[in-house]
């Protein structure tokens, strides 16, 4: 079965889900009803959930099974927070940001003045 579509074909607004219909009997409820913040995640998002539901939060074993560093975990946990309306602390996630930007410039993946720029953005991003 196809997903809910999140937006009109047309112009792009919110759609809301206004009928329910069963498929035993056919019959069918007319109003407006409330989607889980679920609903709002992007396929992407969703197999990032179920790969921490299955590993039961334990971010160590998500390391192992996506080879993610543990702050590439919580930023996207973080960025999965805030994409279902649920407001993750500012703090944190510019924590976790510098986080990331030190341990790939540890790994080799960016050099120095890569990560004096990045982490010069955060600071801009703060204030």
């Amino acid at each position: 079965m196809p997903l809910i579509p999140q937006s009109c074909p047309s112009c792009s607004s919110p759609l809301a889900v206004t009928q329910l219909t069963c498929t035993s009997c056919g019959t069918g409820v007319v109003g407006k009803f409330e989607l889980s913040p679920f609903f709002r995640l992007a396929p992407e998002s969703l197999k990032f959930l179920e790969t921490f539901v299955r590993n039961r939060g334990n971010v160590k074993e998500m390391e192992r099974e996506t080879g993610e560093s543990y702050w590439a975990i919580r930023r996207r946990l973080d960025e999965v927070i805030t994409e279902m309306g649920i407001e993750a602390a500012k703090e944190d996630d510019i924590s976790s940001r510098r986080q990331e930007i030190l341990a790939r410039l540890s790994r080799g993946e960016i050099n120095v003045q890569e990560a004096t720029k990045l982490l010069s953005q955060i600071k801009g991003d703060k204030g």
